[in-house]
């Protein structure tokens, strides 16, 4: 499978470092080199593109910002010199995070991580939308759950736990799959682990929203959304 795939850094030598080792991998299909998240928009705009290998410190925009204008970003692998990204890099579900100078061998098993994770997406379709309800699997068992009975997300592991307020779930799957598939409208992420329903919430107080009987947190990274987004 031929994963297409962009790069977007505003130093040239960058580019050319990260451009050798793309071609050196013979999966990649590189589409374009940007250099600024405003030219990388427009890529994305007009291109299927299923990685994007984004430094951090650019001008006008940075990678951090720019990914959080995305509403289904590509799968991120950030590549940057500056190692105090890394936790809030993680928090938007980056693949991986190459400090640089980094190695081949380290950018290989980067992308290598990236394309297990696009091959299970399209093999092991467990989360299935269909319209105003989704299907998954738990325990060998196939359930069959309205959106409308979900509480909230939560990333666990290799797993997701599903809270209803009948029953809990936990199903093998990543979140950040999830949360492709959930109507935009009625659920929104508030944590690197953690999805809720819009319905269920009950009030925010600090850095935690109560859903039913649970204060769950909210990170910083996406605080200010969950406000705009209670306000309607």
């Amino acid at each position: 499978m031929s994963i297409r795939c962009i790069i977007v850094d505003d130093e040239p030598l960058s580019q050319k470092v990260v451009q050798r080792y793309v071609k050196g991998i013979p999966y990649l299909d590189l589409v374009a080199t940007c250099s600024h998240a405003f030219e990388a928009m427009e890529i994305l705009k007009s291109n299927e593109i299923q990685i994007v290998f984004l430094d951090i410190n650019m001008p006008r925009l940075s990678g951090i910002n720019f990914v959080k204008t995305l509403s289904n970003p590509p799968l991120i692998i950030f590549t940057t010199a500056y190692p105090e990204y890394a936790v809030e890099g993680f928090e938007l579900e980056a693949v991986d995070y190459l400090l640089k100078p980094f190695s081949f061998e380290r950018f290989l098993k980067a992308t290598n991580k990236a394309q297990k994770e696009l091959d299970s997406e399209k093999t092991q379709k467990k989360f299935l939308s269909k319209s105003n309800h989704f299907v998954f699997k738990s325990d060998k068992k196939l359930y069959k759950l309205d959106y409308e009975e979900v509480l909230y997300f939560q990333a666990y592991g290799d797993y997701v736990k599903i809270f209803t307020a009948e029953k809990n779930y936990l199903t093998k799957d990543r979140l950040v799959n999830i949360e492709k598939e959930l109507p935009k409208n009625t659920f929104i992420k508030i944590h690197r682990s953690y999805i809720i329903a819009l319905n269920f919430i009950q009030y925010i107080e600090g850095n935690q929203v109560k859903i039913a009987e649970e204060l769950l947190p909210i990170s910083q990274t996406y605080r200010d959304n969950l406000i705009d987004q209670m306000k309607g």
